[in-house]
């Protein structure tokens, strides 16, 4: 089974590049080493490589940027993927591709399931909704996971900003009042996984769209003082260490890009076709949690 990866060096990438050499035939790209907005190297690079299964982990996830660099979001998180999807539909190959919860606003009192109408705040999840539907229309084998809250152990994300800024500063504010689960970059590669291991005995998953997190549910100042309390017991120095965060409201903590006060995603569909059962959020934050902090007293 020949797979491309795209956008092999993001977090998510990254994890996926590494779990699926047992099962397939990888080729793994970089932005650097092909930009999916180009539309001639892109399709020069699906022709050379024909693969059976697309998977794109190529994103502008940079939500508060994408409020500047609208034209530039759109062109990564909905045009190019327009362009993967209408070859996968030309040439029969599976199409895997990575949405997020941002697709809504934030304001049902329950958990999102993905039959509920999604309705952007910001102007990355207007991109990524874009890039799902042109997904849908293409008519291509797809599997589209939405997850929440990102972290892995390579790249910018939540946990390494609150490890560096614990490092510079004697007290951290951080908001408390978004509810969601952070997902491991790992967690998204091991469900992608499994979609592979289908695909290649013909028992390939209902196409669709799969919400995708770890079970449980809490909001980002839980998931500092977590953080911070694991470095503080590695010995990490720290100059604010979990008794020096602060919980805040999200209007005291404004951002060029507003987000969804709840980002809890209902994962019972996703649960029926996976070979494992989702972790908890908090062993799943802690696994790749231990991955940064060990990395961050190494550098």
């Amino acid at each position: 089974m020949r797979v491309l990866v795209l956008g092999a060096g993001g977090q998510v990438g990254v994890e996926v590049a590494e779990f699926l050499p047992s099962v397939a035939e990888v080729v793994a790209l970089t932005r650097s080493e092909l930009d999916i907005t180009d539309r001639a190297a892109l399709e020069a690079t699906l022709r050379v490589y024909n693969p059976e299964v697309i998977i794109n982990a190529a994103a502008f996830t940079a939500v508060d940027l994408a409020e500047q660099e609208f034209e530039r979001a759109q062109l990564v998180n909905a045009v190019a993927v327009g362009w993967l999807a209408d070859h996968a539909a030309e040439t029969g190959a599976l199409l895997v591709h990575y949405s997020t919860d941002y697709v809504f606003d934030g304001l049902k009192a329950g958990l999102y399931t993905e039959c509920d109408e999604p309705n952007p705040l910001n102007f990355y999840g207007v991109t990524k909704l874009e890039g799902e539907r042109l997904v849908v229309a293409s008519g291509c084998r797809h599997v589209i996971f939405r997850t929440s809250w990102v972290i892995g152990r390579t790249g910018q994300n939540f946990a390494r900003t609150i490890l560096r800024m614990a490092a510079q500063r004697d007290s951290l504010s951080v908001v408390s009042d978004q509810l969601g689960a952070p997902t491991s970059a790992a967690l998204v590669a091991r469900a992608t996984f499994d979609v592979l291991k289908a695909w290649a005995r013909d028992a390939g998953w209902p196409d669709g769209i799969y919400h995708l997190a770890p079970r449980g549910e809490t909001n980002w100042y839980v998931v500092a003082v977590e953080l911070l309390s694991l470095a503080q017991a590695r010995g990490t120095r720290l100059r604010a260490g979990p008794g020096a965060v602060r919980p805040i409201l999200s209007a005291c903590y404004p951002t060029a890009a507003v987000r969804p006060k709840n980002s809890r995603l209902d994962t019972a569909k996703v649960a029926e076709w996976l070979s494992f059962d989702l972790p908890n959020w908090r062993d799943d934050f802690s696994a790749v949690a231990g991955d940064i902090v060990g990395k961050a007293r190494v550098e």
